[in-house]
């Protein structure tokens, strides 16, 4: 935890024009990946290094030299069979084409291969900064989960219906058996 901080902490301190809660989003992210230190920071994040590169130049100009982090010809790691179809989905409902929706969507979608809450494996501190976070920049996509259902099974939700294939267990959420799970507490 206090690895995560310090990380965290160099990050935040760098100035940059963007958006104060996105730089703590990204921070987050990043800090929790260089903590679990399980996989590459581009693999962990699915971004290559070169995008990489561009995100650290963007949010946290100077935090830390260049390649420190990740060699710039790094690659992001292969892609679960459904991530193309995660980031497509969040990008058809994007705020405004700008390059951090890019970077958002590749990091969300893969991070989200994670066996915990979104928000958790993003470093966040509580689900309402997820949300905040995709009202912001996915906001066609964001609107549409109206009962609040967790993020994760939202997206998953959204994905399958898309192709068609129908998970769930009950046509109508109130009578499911698994309602405690798809919109039950996250704490």
């Amino acid at each position: 935890m206090t690895r995560t901080r310090g990380i965290y902490g160099r990050l935040m301190v760098a100035r940059s024009d963007l958006h104060e809660p996105d730089r703590h989003v990204l921070a987050s992210v990043i800090s929790l990946s260089l903590a679990e230190g399980g996989s590459p920071l581009p693999e962990a994040l699915g971004l290559d290094g070169a995008v990489l590169a561009r995100l650290l130049d963007a949010a946290f100009p100077g935090a830390f030299a260049p390649g420190e982090l990740a060699a710039a010809d790094a690659g992001a790691g292969d892609d679960a069979i459904e991530e193309p179809d995660y980031r497509a989905l969040l990008l058809a409902g994007r705020a405004s084409g700008v390059e951090i929706e890019e970077w958002l969507a590749r990091i969300v979608a893969r991070r989200s291969l994670r066996p915990e809450h979104l928000w958790i494996s993003l470093g966040l501190r509580h689900r309402q900064e997820l949300s905040d976070m995709l009202h912001r920049h996915f906001p066609g996509v964001a609107g549409r989960n109206v009962r609040h259902m967790r993020w994760k099974k939202f997206f998953y939700r959204e994905m399958c219906q898309a192709e068609g294939v129908y998970v769930c267990k009950s046509p109508v959420c109130d009578v499911c058996p698994d309602f405690a799970h798809c919109y039950g507490n996250e704490d």
